[in-house]
């Protein structure tokens, strides 16, 4: 009997009206996701202060941006193996906990060193972050609703930054940087205890009714996956799951893809407030201000995504072609933050940006596509892939800018940016065909 299956029904409900607890989890999601990013953009927020404190140069501001890329590529995999292993309610909190406390500890630091250590620390326990996610709304949500869901937690990375980035600036200029870390890593460590006894699997869960879970089962939704219930032992990984997952050109796609977008992304997590405040020489409280505008135009661009994506999917378009054509739309808008390089002018500088974060927002569904293309017993694995090859990004990005630019000239760092985006728009045209489920 497959996982799918192996619950015929929930325990007990009741019947009726089916409840609405998804959107619930959704929104547990959603405030996840804020305080993970919270998490990966503090240090940003932080970095002109600290190269200051202790005299980095360009190329060893981007070492220490990098540091969390570095473990949370390298953990990718054997997250996404512990997603497939341990129940989204024991293991999230396990990792908020612990990456929060690593945050904390990082207030602390007194050296360089400990500075790279502890963001490696936040990387490695970061890592199953995303795969859960994708557990979880895989479990929970219809394919008719899980671009919607998908684009609303994701939201939370965007939202995060665009109102705490100010937030985190003018904490920073009230005390010291020290304690962005304290109170950034003190929230995650309150939220870990908060999923831990409010979280539950569909079936699992007494906030849920039978025809909520019928309804999610019957469009599409696992929720049995990662429940308590299902006594299925699981497999080990074997070299033929590795080989599925890394054999098909499909995935490659999606993996590359992911690479690209998401180089977008830790350009505006890394080095976009240090452009603003040396290259431009803006004071901290209106970098505040003005850092946020472009996460409020990719907070807008991934909440029309995702509600773009379902309903072209209900109005009858294809499920390649209501997956595929935000990601690929957004991908080719993000390519305009090039036009930075050919104006003086701030206010351009922020639009340029703006329309480029949008299109990041706009593309940001592309888990929607490992809900769609993983094989159903390797969604953990398929989703560590994924993340693994896109988060490499994170090393790859804060490095090669560190290196590309110079003391006065920021603009190779735009055209790096703007050739990776061309890229993913290949990979998602020629390689990923045809959406649908890779089986072995």
């Amino acid at each position: 009997m497959s996982q799918s299956t192996a619950l015929s029904a929930p325990a007990s409900k009741g019947t009726g009206k089916a409840t609405k607890m998804r959107y619930v989890v959704a929104l547990m999601l959603f405030l996840t996701v804020v305080i993970n990013y919270m998490d990966r953009s503090n240090l940003s927020v932080a970095a002109p202060l600290i190269a200051d404190e202790f005299g980095l140069d360009t190329a060893q501001q981007g070492l220490l941006l990098s540091a969390f890329g570095w473990t949370y590529a390298a953990m990718q995999l054997p997250g996404g193996w512990l997603v497939d292993r341990v129940q989204p309610r024991l293991l999230y909190p396990i990792c908020l906990v612990l990456w929060s406390i690593a945050t904390i500890f990082m207030g602390l630091a007194g050296s360089f060193v400990a500075l790279i250590v502890l963001r490696m620390a936040v990387g490695g326990f970061e890592a199953p972050a995303y795969p859960i996610n994708n557990k979880v709304v895989t479990a929970w949500f219809p394919e008719r609703e899980r671009a919607s869901a998908i684009g609303f937690y994701t939201s939370g990375q965007f939202i995060g930054l665009a109102l705490l980035t100010p937030v985190l600036l003018w904490l920073q200029h009230a005390l010291t940087w020290h304690w962005v870390f304290v109170v950034t890593g003190g929230v995650g460590v309150v939220w870990g205890l908060v999923w831990y006894f409010v979280y539950r699997n569909p079936v699992d869960s007494k906030r849920v009714n039978a025809a909520e879970v019928d309804y999610i089962r019957e469009g599409g939704g696992l929720v049995d996956l990662g429940s308590a219930k299902t006594k299925e032992v699981k497999p080990k990984l074997s070299k033929a799951d590795f080989a599925l997952v890394l054999g098909r050109r499909k995935l490659w796609g999606i993996y590359i893809g992911q690479f690209c977008l998401t180089s977008t992304l830790w350009f505006f997590l890394t080095w976009f407030p240090t452009y603003l405040v040396t290259y431009r020489q803006m004071d901290y409280i209106k970098t505040g201000f003005l850092a946020s505008l472009p996460f409020v135009a990719a907070l807008v661009g991934v909440l029309i995504s995702g509600v773009l994506s379902d309903l072209m999917l209900t109005r009858g378009a294809s499920l390649g072609t209501s997956r595929k054509l935000p990601i690929i739309v957004g991908l080719l808008l993000s390519m305009s933050m090039i036009g930075a390089i050919f104006t003086d002018s701030t206010a351009m500088v922020i639009m340029f940006m703006s329309i480029a974060f949008f299109g990041n927002g706009l593309a940001s569904i592309t888990w929607s596509l490992v809900s769609a293309m993983a094989p159903s017993h390797l969604i953990g694995l398929t989703g560590g892939m994924f993340n693994f090859i896109g988060n490499l990004s994170s090393i790859a990005t804060p490095i090669v800018i560190g290196l590309l630019v110079s003391a006065t000239d920021f603009g190779p760092a735009f055209i790096y940016m703007t050739v990776v985006a061309a890229a993913g728009i290949l990979a998602y045209v020629f390689l990923v065909g045809k959406v649908q489920r890779v089986e072995s």
